[in-house]
């Protein structure tokens, strides 16, 4: 005598059940659901969450709706390494060993003096990562400060805002220097290190730690002595220090108090009033002693 085989029980639809297949994975029965969107997910394709498990498409979604956490500068909150800051050592470093490795040419190709600049303009920007072959301590100080400084105004003005207060501070380095220099002799005197960029970052640092409310008055004073150490230890080049700084310090007090529905504006419009000031100054300046400007 046989038994009777009971049907296959209905669903809620009134059809018999279809055995749950995970969306992107057709193939995979899973009887495991999405707590947001209650469609079935493979193993390959759950992710875990407080209750249960999401999808890979909902995950993604929230992260695309999520607001995106800024610092009080407007700058996305980024964990992880100072991706610039480092790029900017590594590639001052990697100079560095050129210049020892393949000797005075690779430092006559890219240093900068007026007179050369003059003619080859981007020297005003490379001299930037060149440094005293004969004074470790020259590129071990400013490397020093790039790694002090550089991550927390990295992280609070992002990276885009950074690299330009970076890039020109090294340029209103060399336009002081420009501007300040007196004679032929110091028309064709040479110029290296990355201290108008790291001088930068110092006077940029006081406005920020200004509007953060922090204490900046441990800044103020390492200014200080830098700046008398370039008047007082020969071989500095203080003009470019005073260039970096004012263009640092102009620079960080825009982006810091820039108007919230402005930082976006601000964040573009500074850096080009600054790099339009700066080539100005140094075309009046290339006026004023060649009768014209060489390199447009």
């Amino acid at each position: 005598m046989s038994n009777p085989v009971p049907p296959p029980p209905a669903s809620s639809a009134g059809g018999p059940d279809v055995v749950p297949v995970c969306p992107r994975h057709t193939d995979r029965v899973s009887y495991v659901r999405c707590q947001r969107c209650a469609r079935p997910t493979c193993p390959e394709c759950q992710r875990p969450a407080a209750v249960g498990v999401h999808c890979v498409d909902c995950v993604r979604e929230a992260a695309r709706t999520a607001p995106v956490a800024r610092t009080a500068f407007g700058a996305p909150l980024r964990q992880g390494r100072p991706v610039v800051t480092l790029t900017l050592i590594g590639l001052c470093v990697a100079s560095f060993v050129l210049q020892l490795v393949v000797g005075s040419a690779w430092t006559q190709t890219w240093i900068f003096s007026p007179a050369a600049g003059a003619f080859e303009p981007w020297r005003f920007l490379t001299a930037g990562f060149l440094h005293s072959t004969g004074m470790l301590l020259h590129i071990g100080f400013n490397m020093y400060a790039l790694w002090l400084l550089g991550p927390l105004l990295e992280q609070a003005l992002g990276r885009g805002r950074f690299l330009a207060l970076y890039l020109l501070s090294t340029l209103g380095g060399t336009v002081m220097f420009t501007l300040l220099a007196t004679d032929v002799v110091d028309f064709r005197t040479g110029v290296v290190g990355a201290s108008g960029a790291v001088f930068g970052l110092f006077g940029a640092l006081l406005p920020v730690l200004r509007r953060m409310r922090r204490d900046a008055r441990g800044i103020v004073v390492l200014v200080a002595i830098n700046g008398v150490l370039g008047f007082v230890v020969p071989g500095i080049a203080w003009e470019a220090h005073l260039g970096g700084f004012l263009v640092g310090l102009a620079l960080g007090a825009a982006f810091a108090y820039a108007p919230r529905r402005l930082r976006g504006a601000v964040g573009v419009g500074a850096p080009v009033v600054a790099l339009v000031v700066l080539v100005g100054a140094a075309t009046v300046r290339y006026l004023g002693v060649y009768g014209t400007v060489p390199f447009l």
